[in-house]
């Protein structure tokens, strides 16, 4: 059985076979996820090792640790001592070899509708083929002549493609604001409950939202000081009243009906969040005390002692910080998404029918239907380890070309978030948390560009009377 589940790992690595893992314990795995798996963890690899590359501590201890270090760093002609190979400016290479690596799959991977073409073939397998093309295009990038200009340039486009990246992201959240509400809605017509349910989860996501507001006004504000705290926490609580009470004025419910604090609630959470993180990322403010000794003001006296940790804060934080980044690449390429990103939505009629809540016995016994017959025109393939089900025999359940496109945004995003946007020369990983105007501003742009974003859903129907608005 090893045998045959190496040869099967082997045929993976080097032709259009799906990965799958050797332990026959594990649970049955798609060849669409087991793709996008894949991709996942090239993707992953590349982070840890731009993580890696900005590290000084990591690069003392290999300067410590490692014989002939000096020697080594000249035969690859990396520096005295492989200055090369850290700092940003080695992030930035490293970040465009996997950015034009996604590009290439993207361009390749261009209309593509069924999995038996060559093309998606090649997408779907070959996977030590591409390990090899993705080190070899993060390798070539050190060679790449005039670095200077480069790296000038190709910062502008990183900074571009992170802005994207968080566009769409922003998109895809006030998107799913609406169909929550609007799921929600063709549930309660049915069963009286869900409209229960619909005021508990709202007047939880406000509650949450208002518990933020104050403890942000407590612990990062003070009587004397910390006026631009004082004015975000203010402009940014009143920007969600004003999106609530426009989400249930009279004129936007007579265009859309399914407009309510629902959606308004998700994104004042969103924007307490937001403000929050901005606020955590903020430089510090310092004053002098009635003994002239210099003080930290606005921010909370316990995340001082938290600080004092660097290296456990770091890694906890980046753990988690690039966890959500690949969860957001990852929940963000179904064809769903793309398909709202280009502003194709479901009729109502399919909203109604693909409602979390089917309380017809007539629609349940359909859907049991049509997913039993899904399951038996999947090929299952069992071959002495893992059960691999071909779930793409009729067509591509994900838009190839998008989840190129997202990855190669991400990686763009990774490393300007990586390099701290644009403070970038005085960037290390063990100071990721420390604050920096760059990343303070672009949390707050963020922030101001989701409420706009929701906003503009909403009065695009008044603003436009004549076209047709669906989300």
């Amino acid at each position: 059985t090893c045998v045959f589940c190496l040869a099967f790992q082997l045929a993976c690595c080097c032709s259009t076979a799906a990965c799958s893992l050797c332990c026959k314990c594990c649970p049955k795995i798609k060849q669409s996820t087991s793709t996008r798996f894949m991709y996942a963890l090239y993707f992953i690899l590349v982070t840890i090792i731009c993580c890696v590359m900005m590290s000084t501590t990591v690069a003392n201890e290999m300067k410590m640790h490692i014989p002939f270090y000096k020697q080594m760093c000249k035969g690859i002609q990396a520096g005295e001592m492989c200055e090369k190979l850290v700092g940003y400016s080695a992030v930035y290479k490293v970040c465009f070899g996997m950015a034009c690596f996604f590009f290439l799959f993207f361009l390749f991977t261009i209309k593509i509708n069924s999995s038996k073409s060559c093309r998606a073939y090649i997408h779907n397998g070959f996977w030590l083929v591409k390990l090899i093309l993705l080190a070899a295009m993060c390798s070539g990038a050190f060679f790449i002549p005039d670095q200077d200009t480069f790296l000038n340039a190709w910062r502008y486009v990183g900074a571009t493609g992170g802005f994207l990246f968080i566009a769409i992201q922003l998109i895809l959240l006030v998107e799913f604001a609406h169909k929550w509400n609007k799921n929600w809605t063709a549930g309660a017509n049915h069963k009286q409950m869900w409209n229960g349910l619909l005021a508990l989860v709202t007047l939880t996501l406000y509650s949450v939202a208002v518990a933020a507001l104050v403890l942000m006004a407590l612990f990062y504000t003070r009587s004397e000081g910390c006026m631009y705290n004082k004015i975000l926490i203010g402009v940014n609580g009143g920007l969600c009243l004003f999106v609530s009470l426009v989400a249930i004025s009279p004129c936007v419910q007579n265009r859309q009906p399914h407009s309510g604090l629902l959606q308004s609630g998700v994104i004042s959470c969103y924007v307490m969040y937001l403000t929050f993180s901005a606020l955590s990322s903020k430089p510090p403010e310092t004053i002098l005390d009635e003994n002239n000794q210099n003080i930290t003001i606005c921010v909370p006296e316990f995340s001082q002692g938290l600080h004092r940790d660097e290296n456990l804060v770091t890694g906890l934080g980046t753990t988690i910080l690039f966890g959500c980044i690949l969860y957001s690449c990852l929940t963000s390429t179904t064809r769903a998404s793309s398909e709202a990103l280009r502003g194709i939505y479901a009729t109502p009629e399919t909203e109604v029918i693909s409602c979390c809540f089917q309380f017809s016995l007539n629609l349940q016994k359909l859907s049991c239907f049509l997913s039993l017959t899904a399951d038996a025109e999947e090929h299952i393939e069992t071959r002495g380890g893992q059960t691999v089900i071909y779930d793409e025999k009729k067509g591509t359940v994900y838009s190839y070309a998008y989840f190129h496109f997202v990855f190669f945004l991400a990686s763009l995003y990774v490393m300007m978030t990586v390099t701290h946007w644009f403070h970038y020369e005085s960037a290390q990983i063990e100071k990721f948390f420390t604050g920096t105007w760059s990343t303070f501003w672009i949390k707050m742009v963020s922030c101001w560009f989701c409420v706009c974003l929701y906003l503009w859903t909403l009065i695009a129907p008044l603003c436009c009377p004549t076209r047709e608005f669906s989300v």
